[in-house]
């Protein structure tokens, strides 16, 4: 790929059976880069009910064979697949600067989210050889082998903020259990990550894994409700999760949703606050502005740390330098989209019109740029109203509310009075003290002294409780999430 055509506009298709095609209606739509949003990046391809059938259709073609393949077969096509997605240097610095022009989020970020994928492939082809383990349960009353079996034609829906990190959640997993899919990327991240499947879909059979790109108003309902769909595994909004598991149930389609979450951490008065500790505070909250399910959304400081915390966390938010993601100068890039801009603005102009003190932090080299991008500054909201969305919601943006309290029956009480559950913190230097806490929190993971992706552990089962969704992906768990059990039995003395 040419170097000096590296920033012209590209087009993208879909990929059927082996193929990257038009959409049957041959439309597409514009993709604008968020930082500049009269900057033209590219268009992708706006599929067709037409196109959700032909692509169900090669999906299930595909599936007996795919599922008849060993797991260790299927686990070294992984593996391959891990490694040509880094093979070329030049092509994977092309998709990392398109990506970052597509969504506004820093080079190093996209840079991160491609690299990290290939290794999603191997820690799923990891986990061939127990696979292949059935269980025996020789009798009396029976002799039984507990095994399972791929469900067939996986459905897979992936939101914009982090698609290639939350594709390789889903898609590894859904293939070293034995299906074929059908991938819907979002309509506001399509370029890169549609690249990106297509080389992935190249390195496998014809039909094993297909993309289908446009707006979900048109063919998400056909997604989900295709009767060749055996399984959908959604991230999304709330909203959005709820609508898709109504229709799954037309024809008993069972799902794993992820539907985001308002993750509380909880700074102890022992904790250790250094440098570092600050420096993980703010990625957890602020990385990727702030656009990220698992991101710090609460922060509650033990009374005695309050003050501490607040010039702390300021401190680091003033440093941060705003702006256009592809410069090596920025810290943080814009929100993604116009919609998800309101939304963040709307939670700080409501929290300051209630006169909570609200403190705006950063840097911004070119103002002209800042007024005409998504952006918004690292937003700090001291000791906000119980009631104000900026604490009851989920901001999906760059704000972070922090309150105080005093123990830690009160702060486990206020980190669980939420309708999400997704992740929470501790932070403290007592060990037993944190797992204790930890126990406490309605949440589906919690990190110890750090949040958020930069503290996570692939190997274990990733989701929520309550409306942060239903099941759980990534670990071995999340591979499970993509087979049904079968039992097989025989009288006493014959199987066994």
């Amino acid at each position: 790929m040419s170097i000096q055509n590296i920033d012209s506009p590209v087009t993208t298709g879909i990929y059927i059976d082996g193929e990257v095609r038009e959409a049957a209606g041959g439309k597409t739509y514009a993709i604008h880069n968020p930082a500049r949003p009269d900057e033209l990046v590219g268009h992708a391809a706006s599929a067709t009910v037409e196109d959700v059938d032909a692509a169900m259709k090669a999906a299930h073609a595909a599936f007996p064979a795919w599922a008849a393949l060993s797991y260790a077969e299927r686990a070294a096509m992984l593996m391959k697949i891990a490694d040509e997605l880094v093979a070329d240097q030049e092509e994977l610095d092309y998709r990392s600067r398109l990506f970052c022009r597509e969504h506004g989020k820093v080079i190093k970020e996209t840079q991160l989210e491609m690299t990290r994928l290939g290794d999603r492939f191997r820690l799923s082809a990891s986990y061939a050889e127990r696979l292949a383990e059935d269980e025996h349960l020789p009798g009396p009353p029976f002799d039984t082998i507990i095994t399972r079996q791929p469900r067939g034609v996986a459905t897979l829906i992936v939101p914009w903020n982090w698609p290639l990190s939350i594709l390789g959640a889903k898609l590894p997993q859904a293939l070293i259990a034995g299906n074929t899919v059908v991938i819907k990327p979002s309509h506001n991240s399509a370029l890169a990550p549609s690249m990106t499947i297509h080389k992935i879909a190249s390195l496998l059979p014809p039909g094993v894994v297909n993309v289908l790109t446009g707006s979900a108003s048109e063919i998400g309902d056909a997604l989900v409700t295709h009767p060749l769909t055996r399984f959908i595994n959604f991230t999304g909004s709330v909203g959005v999760g709820r609508h898709v598991m109504k229709m799954a149930a037309d024809n008993i389609t069972p799902v794993t949703l992820e539907l985001g979450g308002n993750d509380a951490a909880i700074i102890c008065e022992d904790a250790e606050l250094d440098a570092g500790a600050f420096m993980r505070m703010y990625m957890g909250t602020f990385m990727s502005s702030g656009q990220i399910c698992m991101a710090l959304k609460r922060l509650y400081v033990h009374r005695s740390r309050y003050d501490e915390v607040v010039d702390g966390l300021t401190e680091v938010c003033e440093r941060m330098v705003i702006g256009d993601g592809l410069l090596p100068e920025t810290n943080m890039g814009p929100v993604n989209n116009e919609k998800q801009h309101r939304i963040i603005k709307g939670m700080i102009e409501q929290a300051r019109a209630a006169g909570q003190d609200v403190r705006e932090c950063g840097q911004v080299p070119d103002e002209e740029l800042y007024a005409k991008g998504y952006f918004q500054k690292p937003t700090l909201v001291f000791d906000p109203d119980q009631s104000l969305d900026i604490v009851r919601e989920e901001q999906f943006g760059p704000a972070l509310p922090i309150m105080p309290y005093d123990t830690d029956d009160e702060v486990v009480a206020k980190a669980n009075d939420s309708n999400f559950g997704l992740c929470s913190s501790v932070w403290t230097k007592d060990r037993d003290r944190a797992t204790s806490i930890a126990r406490r929190l309605e949440a589906g993971y919690t990190y110890l002294n750090a949040h958020g992706p930069a503290a996570q552990d692939g190997r274990g089962p990733f989701g929520g409780f309550k409306q942060s969704g239903i099941g759980r992906n990534l670990g071995y768990e999340g591979v499970l999430q993509f087979q049904e059990y079968h039992s097989i039995s025989s009288q006493p003395g014959w199987l066994l």
